[in-house]
């Protein structure tokens, strides 16, 4: 081909490397799951912010917290969505005003006593325990289609509107569904693509029959009869699998017993694209149970028993709990069905009751307004029941979502998590690149423009390989970026998933870049980078650990006859945790077995591969 032919057909780029870049070049930052005074449980326990407050703060700016404290952000959030709960939308708002409805009920006139009398976070329990065990009043259920449910709704919309910025800040509308059968967690937050022209036309869906259900199928069937009035666009974030008892994730399923058909897989893996993957109540990516050769797996554990503690955990309730055995248990019935239900993304997000979007632990004003920050918070009990209890410094400051986006809009974000181009991190913004393939090299990794590299010559997180190429084996360019105000980078970690041709199901951890000069023992592992903390005085130092890791990863255990998943898990330096921030600020002591370090993280979304 002579140079002019060559030119035509090849034409060189521009000077600008940037010119014509149609892939995403930085993450979006968010929460896709806040609560704040509308939610029944958060207003009855104290709450007083807003969603117009919420927003305002997710955008930056300074408000007061329900406690009378400042509360400020250390940098603004890109997105947010104000996910209050769809059960008894507007009862709370009657029961702060004592509206008759309320005090002509014993339980409501009860639970406005216990609140005026300054005892709110009791009545909020109270008010949890009896919607968990299916025992709240009905008089007193707050349901579609009455007028302070209604109302609560176009109040929710337009405070989503009115803070929706496209370009700078978007405001997604949403709702929490909140299955909760006998104390067990089967959240979903549930996300419009859509403005409040197609939002408006319906009212949310709740778990109360016979307008509702806490049957996840039903929520699917709900969500595809939306689409079809509207046009529009949802999807649907579960969260909590280890609050769940064993039913977040089934082989068979609670609601009837009967093996997962094909019929759930093809509609889970439609609506529910994302996995909230750590949170305020416990991470939730694995379990030391489950991977007992992963030294990491012991982070934030959350494994006494269900959400009210009514139940106590049993261990063989935990592989139906946490991201990485679903993940793996998607494999089996995919292989079985035909179809995976598991085939989701990772994301983080708060659950935080206060209204406000806090996840960073110098930072943290807590899961509800009783915990926002005082001398004493740490000590008290969260959760008690038959289980055991939860005591308040269990609480995890966790955490955030990140969206590989083209824009700052709802379009753009929206279609990322669809395609499950996002990650979740523990509360610091790090940046955190995945791609797989058939053709990275070592020098891949030697450019300024990894991402360049990888979406040309392979796939991001989210994204699939299949039919490996004859003498091909998967490889991977990973890369990472510390928080500009946060810790050094400890490691970068690949972790894979497999079913054997048994039918056996398997995990191993690779780690695959990390600072310093370190070398794999014996056995394989990677030294501890040590740690920098200043427990006293709250305080790290990055004298330890690397800005940035980045390197191509092969595969050496491929066989291209097995069904596979590989994420990318990102560990910072250890640093100082909440706790520890709390004891230096209000000058107390903690005991011993409270834990006062963190190693923060970042999960991301798989890349599957497919014989």
């Amino acid at each position: 081909m002579d140079k002019a032919t060559a030119d035509r057909v090849m034409p060189k780029r521009a000077y600008s490397p940037y010119a014509g870049r149609n892939f995403p070049t930085r993450p979006f930052f968010g929460d896709t799951h806040l609560h704040t005074s509308l939610s029944f449980d958060a207003g009855a326990a104290g709450a007083r912010v807003g969603p117009r407050e919420a927003y305002r703060f997710a955008r930056g700016e300074e408000v007061t917290a329900s406690s009378g404290q400042p509360a400020k952000l250390s940098r603004p959030l890109d997105f947010l969505v104000v996910a209050d709960h769809s059960d008894n939308m507007g009862f709370v708002t009657d029961l702060f005003a004592g509206k008759p409805n309320i005090l002509a009920d014993p339980l409501g006139r009860k639970w406005y006593d216990m609140i005026q009398a300054g005892k709110a976070a009791d009545a909020a329990l109270e008010l949890i325990g009896a919607f968990s065990q299916g025992n709240f009043p009905k008089a007193l259920t707050y349901l579609p289609g009455t007028p302070g449910y209604r109302s609560t709704w176009q109040q929710i919309v337009k405070a989503a509107e009115e803070a929706n910025e496209p370009g700078r800040f978007t405001a997604f509308i949403g709702f929490e569904w909140t299955s909760l059968v006998k104390g067990n967690n089967l959240h979903r937050n549930v996300i419009f693509r859509d403005g409040a022209d197609k939002a408006l036309r319906i009212e949310p869906y709740t778990t109360v029959p016979p307008l509702g259900s806490p049957n996840p199928r039903d929520l699917w069937k709900w969500m595809a009869a939306y689409e079809d009035k509207t046009g529009g666009s949802l999807l649907a974030i579960a969260h909590n699998g280890n609050l769940s008892n064993g039913t977040m994730f089934p082989i068979i399923e609670s609601f009837n017993g009967r093996p997962v058909d094909r019929e759930y897989s093809e509609q889970r893996a439609k609506w529910e694209v994302l996995y909230e993957a750590t949170q305020m109540k416990g991470d939730g990516e694995a379990h030391p149970f489950l991977s007992p050769n992963d030294e990491f797996s012991r982070f934030e554990r959350w494994d006494k028993g269900n959400l009210d503690m009514s139940e106590a955990k049993q261990p063989e309730m935990l592989e139906f709990e946490y991201a990485r055995s679903a993940l793996k248990n998607g494999l089996k019935l995919e292989k079985e069905l035909g179809v995976n239900p598991y085939k989701f993304g990772m994301v983080g997000s708060t659950d935080s009751h206060t209204g406000l979007a806090t996840a960073d632990d110098d930072n943290f004003f807590g899961k509800a307004t009783p915990y926002e920050p005082n001398k004493s918070r740490w000590e008290h009990a969260f959760l008690s029941g038959k289980a055991g209890k939860l005591t308040a410094w269990e609480m995890t400051a966790s955490g955030y979502a990140a969206v590989w986006a083209t824009d700052n809009t709802r379009e753009a974000l929206f279609d990322a998590m669809q395609r499950k181009e996002t990650y979740g991190t523990t509360g610091p913004r790090m940046i955190v690149r995945f791609f797989g393939g058939w053709d990275f090299e070592a020098k891949d990794a030697q450019t300024r423009s990894p991402a360049l590299t990888g979406y040309t010559r392979g796939v991001p997180m989210g994204g699939d390989l299949r039919g490996a190429p004859a003498g091909k084996v998967p490889t991977f360019l990973v890369a990472a970026l510390k928080d500009p105000i946060g810790a050094n980078l400890d490691r970068y970690q690949i972790v894979k998933g497999w079913i054997s041709a048994d039918g056996k199901l398997n995990e191993k951890v690779y780690d695959v870049a990390w600072s310093g000069d370190r070398k794999p023992g014996t056995d394989g592992k990677l030294p501890s980078v040590g740690s920098s903390v200043d427990v006293a005085n709250a305080n790290w130092t990055n004298t330890i650990g690397s800005p940035e890791l980045i390197s191509v990863w092969k595969d050496p255990d491929f066989d291209p006859a097995l069904r596979a998943f590989y994420y990318g898990r990102v560990i910072e330096i250890p640093t100082p945790r909440w706790t520890a921030y709390d004891a230096k600020y209000f000058d107390i002591k903690m005991p011993a077995e409270v834990t006062m370090t963190t190693t923060e993280r970042a999960y991301t979304s798989p890349i599957w591969y497919t014989p």
